[in-house]
């Protein structure tokens, strides 16, 4: 009988490994998924943060050709 339990004490041990590395594996796919839409938020985020820097600097440049103008103006009068 001993051998029996130690049999059954085995595969119920081998059971609940494998109920756990499928749960690890559900995990990592899980986790594979998010960070994979994370990469792509990044990415999405970088992209915007470099036009919103482009359309800055635009402004900027505007904004100082006026300000020129202003005290060419200002000089003329």
């Amino acid at each position: 009988m001993a051998a029996q339990e130690s049999i059954d004490s085995t595969e119920g041990d081998l059971k609940r490994l494998e109920s756990r590395v499928e749960e690890l594996i559900r995990a990592c796919i899980l986790l594979k998924e998010e960070n994979r839409s994370l990469k792509t938020r990044q990415d999405n985020l970088v992209a915007e943060r470099a036009t919103l820097i482009k359309k800055t600097e635009l402004a900027r440049n505007r904004v100082e050709a006026i300000i020129s103008r202003l005290k060419g103006m200002e000089s003329g009068t």
